[in-house]
Order: C-alpha cells, then sequence, then structure tokens
C-alpha cells in the first residue's frame, strides 16, 4: 500500500455512471455537462492535467470552478478563467483521492476544440480525467494508483478501447498531462496494449 494513499476497494460504476461511494471517493455534481449524442457510449479515455492557480495543490479551486462557484478575486490568476463553464467526469488529486463531478454516461465539458481518428467534439464519446499537477512535475505513485483503478472500473463498464492525452487531440491548443506523465507506466500497470496509447501516429489537425 502506498503511504497516505486512499485504501480503495473495486471501484464500481452504477447504472447512472457515478461510482459507488466509498472511502477515498467524492461527489460533487457539476451542472457543466449534457447529454451524449444518441446516447452514444464513451470509447474514448483522456486524461488531462489541472491546478489552480497553476502549480498550486491544495485548497478547493478545481472544485469550485467545475461547479461554478469559483471566486475570481481570491487570486489575481482566477481572471485567465472568469466565466469558463467547463467540468471533467473525473479529478485524481495528489493523495490519489477520486472527485466526480460528471457521471459517465453524459458528457462532461473537457476536452473544448478536439478531434481523434477523424472524428470531432471527443466530448461526444470519451470520458475526461483530470490529474491535480502540471506538465513539469511528476505525478505521484498515489495518482497512478487510483488511475489503474479507476481505469480498470470504467473499462468494465464502457467500451473504452483508446486512451490519449488532451495534447493528443487538441495538438498545438493543450499540451497536458506534458512530459511528467509516465506512458510507459501507466501501460504497464494497466495492461493497455501499444496500439490503445499516442504513438508515431500523426497528431490530428482539429479545424
Amino acid at each position: 500500500m502506498i503511504s497516505g494513499a486512499p485504501e480503495h476497494a473495486n471501484l464500481i460504476l452504477d447504472a447512472d455512471g457515478w461510482l459507488r461511494l466509498q472511502a477515498g471517493i467524492e461527489r460533487y455534481p457539476s451542472p457543466n455537462h449534457d447529454s451524449r449524442p444518441q446516447d452514444e457510449a464513451p470509447c474514448l479515455l483522456v486524461l488531462h492535467n489541472i491546478s489552480l492557480p497553476p502549480g498550486v495543490f491544495n485548497g478547493d479551486a478545481i472544485i469550485d470552478l467545475f461547479l461554478n462557484q469559483l471566486d475570481i478575486t481570491a487570486h489575481s490568476w482566477f481572471e485567465n478563467v472568469r466565466g469558463v463553464q467547463v467540468s471533467a467526469h473525473f479529478l485524481i488529486r495528489r493523495d490519489g483521492t477520486i472527485i466526480q463531478f460528471v457521471p459517465t454516461v453524459l458528457r462532461a465539458w473537457h476536452a473544448g476544440v478536439s478531434c481523434f481518428a477523424g472524428r470531432v467534439r471527443c466530448n461526444d464519446f470519451s470520458v475526461g480525467i483530470e490529474l491535480e499537477g502540471t506538465d513539469t512535475l511528476p505525478y505521484t505513485d498515489a495518482q497512478y494508483l487510483s488511475l489503474r483503478k479507476l481505469s480498470a472500473a470504467l473499462r468494465s463498464r464502457h467500451p473504452i478501447t483508446q486512451v490519449r492525452g488532451h495534447e493528443h487531440i487538441a495538438p498545438g491548443r493543450k499540451t497536458d498531462p506534458g512530459p511528467s506523465f509516465d506512458w510507459a507506466r501507466f501501460a504497464r500497470e494497466g495492461s493497455w496494449q501499444a496500439g490503445q496509447l499516442p504513438g508515431t501516429e500523426p497528431q490530428s489537425i482539429c479545424l
């Protein structure tokens, strides 16, 4: 067991796309979601990073942002996200705590202008996971552990066969999860195959 990491049992998504609550799992329903087209099942997992303000890993600013409750006056940098309405399905904090904002059967607003395998609007067919971090600071062992367990739960519930970073589906616009994310470790620990992860294929050009 990783010191300080939540002791997640096997994670299970219920019929409505919510993780069953247990130690180390929190739920903050975000209003920033809508229905997937024709109730499409997600087949793509998109990994992001986030910290608010950048490089700061304490407090509830990320939660407040996803709930449209962020106090813009609390930090000068927050002016950059004034009026922004975004969300992700999940956030994995530095200690491995998993916070869910949107059920996986619905569309979270995480990818923005994006494309993958010839399809645009990746929000339609993806699940978004935010890792609390930056492009350059290594992610924690607790985060990799929680990511592995969460990914397994998602694959058990949905036909997810591909994983990309935000940088791969929105090249030139986004850079996360960045060079600090260990794709080889993620593949090894989660039993992903090479063809399911970013490789040498040309990056998509999103119009």
